[in-house]
């Protein structure tokens, strides 16, 4: 028999058990076929019984080895709580138990609040939740039927010129342009956010950008879908669907070498480029996917061998926001000849007014959105450090952008768009109120795609691996067998129907307060349970 020593892994020292009934056993290997973390495997147990066969007692003792499942005692390979294996034992022979007695130190790598989805609790006070619709019009204003009125839910993605900056002129009493004018597209208020080929599977993507072609095409909902960093498949970009998707460049510039040599083919323009600076969920820090995430067609698409690919924390030559304005902002433009809106994201921090500021100052008129991503964004895939102690909440820096372009008389110039935390709590259609209500023109999500996908990661710990590549869903993973769990068409209706519900009750919320367009900047709407957030928002308390 091998020495035990303290250091050794127990099952107690692991966050889940795995409850096996081997009377109940079949071996018919499923759940260890179906674990993506390798959990559980096969051992032989010897077994010492005294039994009597006779029908008198005649005790006789035998030896036995059995297979049998066993967990695997490894802080690498450990159980998730997933719940596939309970999925495919035809007897109920397993399933995976919350081990409320783990032995977590105070380094313990989870010790401490429990994420949801890679998200943090440290930061889960949310400033919506403490907000609420306050002017119901009823009596003193008239309100309107949200079931037979007509909604113009539509919003702004490029740069909105001030009627006195309109290049028109009269000439023999026609309205004649006399110069180009910046591009700008009226699109839903709600943007599939960011997350590239290579973070999501195959089909997750898939899923996400049928089911934008489907609200556009069937629906009438011009959703727009951001492509994430490293590049869009060939295909897509040559088809007519391209006019769907914002196509982003971020620090690590991967698969723009691909997108450049589709220029020459693209039968039609993307609907914008979004030049990503920052991120919520690692402000300040750059990307990272890992290495078993790195499949051929990533490497395909993205034009690297097969290694963790990092991306620098800033764009490298890019030092200053007029820099940026001037090689990055103008060079976009050129590539679609000035008919795309090109847009920056930023995450939210104290210099977020600042960025803003300098933007509303572009001589060029070139910048056509400022998308502010808050701490609360971010899947299961971020840096746990950049959860819990960087960032800034998104709803006090999308209310100072806006209130300071008011000061300049700019509002609405360049549209703000706000991310990170929207819909955390199960109403996106509610947040996304409140922060138009705030300034914001719209707001882009990102989790709640992958929940609608079938993500089963929560705020007890459960799975929450995107980072790994072992995704038992088959949503952030690249391997073959875990990507065809995950069902494309069911995905997309999901998302289909969850955003036909999000317009319903967005249109349930703007009726109340007499809109029949987005209130953008209705603060009187609002009111605060809190009094430090009314005072800060500078809307009013109510106790």
């Amino acid at each position: 028999m091998e020495a035990v020593r303290s250091q050794d892994v127990a099952i107690n020292d692991l966050p889940w058990i795995i409850d096996y009934k081997p009377e109940r056993c079949t071996m018919c290997g499923s759940c260890v076929a179906t674990c993506s973390f390798k959990a559980i495997h096969v051992e032989m147990r010897r077994q010492s019984l005294t039994v009597s066969e006779e029908a008198q007692p005649v005790p006789k003792h035998t030896h036995a080895a059995r297979p049998v499942i066993r967990q695997t005692r490894s802080l690498t390979d450990f159980c998730r709580g997933c719940g596939f294996c309970e999925k495919v034992c035809p007897n109920d022979a397993i399933r995976p138990v919350r081990n409320a007695d783990t032995r977590k130190t105070l380094l313990s790598k989870d010790h401490g609040p429990i994420k949801r989805g890679g998200r943090t609790n440290l930061n889960a006070q949310r400033t919506l939740d403490a907000i609420v619709v306050g002017r119901i019009s009823q009596m003193t204003d008239p309100s309107l039927d949200a079931a037979r009125h007509t909604f113009d839910i539509r919003a702004p993605f490029g740069r909105v010129l001030a009627a006195k900056e309109l290049p028109f002129s009269i000439e023999g009493g026609r309205l004649k342009q006399t110069k180009h004018t910046p591009p700008v597209h009226w699109i839903y208020p709600l943007i599939f956010s960011d997350m590239s080929i290579g973070a999501l599977s195959t089909r997750a993507w898939e899923a996400v950008a049928l089911a934008v072609g489907y609200l556009n095409e069937k629906c009438g909902l011009p959703v727009r879908m951001s492509s994430g960093e490293g590049g869009m498949p060939v295909r897509l970009l040559e088809s007519d669907y391209l006019k769907y998707f914002i196509i982003q460049i971020a620090s690590g510039h991967f698969g723009w070498n691909r997108i450049v040599k589709a220029l020459p083919k693209m039968v039609t323009d993307p609907a914008g480029v979004l030049i990503k600076i920052g991120q919520g969920a690692k402000p300040g820090d750059g990307g990272l996917l890992m290495e078993a995430k790195v499949a051929e067609h990533v490497q395909a698409i993205r034009g690297v061998p097969k290694a963790t690919l990092a991306s620098p924390p800033n764009h490298q030559g890019l030092y200053s926001i007029e820099e940026s304005v001037q090689k990055m902002h103008l060079s976009m433009n050129a590539a679609f000849g000035f008919r795309v809106p090109v847009a920056i994201k930023c995450a939210a921090s104290s210099t977020s007014v600042s960025v803003y500021n300098n933007l509303l100052r572009d001589p060029y008129k070139i910048c056509g959105g400022f998308f502010i991503d808050g701490i609360q964004g971010g899947t299961g895939a971020a840096n746990e450090v950049s959860l819990d102690h960087t960032g800034h909440p998104v709803v006090s820096k999308i209310r100072d952008c806006y209130l300071a372009a008011v000061k300049q008389g700019l509002q609405g110039q360049i549209p703000l768009y706000g991310g990170g935390g929207i819909g955390m709590t199960g109403n996106a259609a509610a947040d996304a109120f409140k922060m138009m209500c705030l300034g914001a023109n719209g707001v882009f999500v990102g989790k709640v795609l992958i929940q609608l996908l079938g993500c089963i990661g929560n705020e007890q710990g459960r799975c929450n691996s995107c980072n790994t590549g072992k995704c038992p869903t088959g949503i952030c993973t690249q391997d073959p067998r875990l990507v065809k769990r995950l069902d494309v068409d069911r995905g997309a209706q999901k998302i289909v129907d969850y955003v036909l519900a999000f317009d319903a009750e967005l249109k349930k919320l703007m009726a109340p307060i007499g809109n029949s367009s987005l209130p953008i900047g209705r603060s009187d709407a609002l009111v605060s349970t809190d009094r430090a957030i009314a005072d800060k928002l500078g809307i009013q308390y109510v106790c």
